[in-house]
């Protein structure tokens, strides 16, 4: 049986993933190789945001690879994951969630408590800037573009920023844990949904593959929490670099009951449709499910509206 080839991109934190993912998989006897994907994204880290949320980027680039055979899976941050993949490249496996929360990082120890007035933070999301804005308007939010490292090397130079908001899981797996002053709060800030979660995509026609990689790889509580989540970012019909923001978290235990939290936000944080829905989740249907009650209930809120005006203002300009 020939290895398995596992594509990834060709940064740090990418390679990481994809390492656990080799792990996993040696772990039901498959002997895996490491195939490094290019990636037009990371070329242009100085891209406005929206610039390069619509760019042909890496996930185009790694299933092009998975459709041309020339690798077997593909080895994502789910939240970076669209809702809808290509024809022919299916989902097949979710990883055990690692803390979907945001990290303020600043050049010495720095808290939210301790931000003063004014303060200039940067970071790399429309969900991250809108939702900053929104808790602090005093705050001035710029626009950070590029890796873990490329990010903690700007803030060295640029000495007028007080901090940068990156995400915990990807500090901690690059060993740069030590670097977070505060691990901000859900209720301060939502993840993206997804957020943590590694995700592997395959082709379709794989039924073999699929198998061992969803026995491997995938962890069912993260599965719940993140159908939920992707489910209410599809039916508000937002793309993953859009301001909206999720979480669900999953009990343990039966009856398995899940407690899905959303928001969308206006960029400039100033409106912003705002929910929670729960309920005993059995199958996955049940977890989409959550997600489209919330998305229902959102739109009632104004979230179509939102959305729409925030979608102009990126065509328009910078946020």
């Amino acid at each position: 049986m020939r290895s398995v080839r596992v594509g990834s991109r060709g940064d740090p934190l990418a390679r990481w993933q994809a390492e656990r993912i080799r792990e996993s998989l040696h772990t039901v006897g498959r002997a895996t190789e490491l195939v490094v994907v290019g990636s037009t994204a990371e070329l242009d880290a100085g891209s406005p945001v929206d610039r390069v949320a619509a760019l042909p980027g890496f996930r185009t680039e790694l299933d092009e690879a998975l459709l041309e055979q020339r690798i077997d899976l593909a080895v994502h941050s789910l939240q970076d994951l669209p809702t809808t993949l290509p024809a022919g490249i299916v989902l097949a496996g979710i990883s055990e969630r690692a803390d979907p929360r945001e990290a303020l990082v600043g050049r010495g120890p720095l808290t939210w408590a301790a931000l003063p007035a004014g303060a200039i933070l940067a970071t790399s999301s429309l969900r991250r800037m809108a939702q900053l804005r929104r808790a602090r308007p005093d705050l001035q939010v710029r626009e950070l573009r590029g890796s873990i490292e490329a990010r903690l090397a700007m803030l060295e130079q640029t000495p007028e920023w007080h901090g940068i908001v990156l995400g915990v899981a990807g500090l901690t797996r690059l060993g740069l844990g030590a670097r977070i002053g505060d691990r901000l709060p859900l209720e301060l800030l939502l993840p993206a949904p997804g957020q943590g979660a590694l995700a592997v995509t395959a082709r379709q026609a794989d039924d073999g593959l699929r198998a061992t990689v969803h026995s491997a790889v995938n962890d069912q509580t993260a599965e719940i929490a993140v159908t939920a989540e992707r489910q209410l970012l599809a039916t508000v019909e937002a793309g993953p670099h859009a301001p909206v923001a999720a979480f669900a978290a999953v009990e343990q235990g039966e009856p398995r009951r899940a407690r899905l939290s959303g928001r969308v936000l206006s960029l400039d944080g100033k409106e912003m449709a705002e929910g929670s829905v729960e309920g005993v989740i059995q199958n996955l249907g049940q977890a989409a499910g959550l997600g489209i009650e919330l998305a229902g209930r959102l739109r009632l809120q104004g979230a179509g509206r939102i959305l729409a005006q925030a979608r102009a203002a990126r065509q328009s300009g910078p946020a």
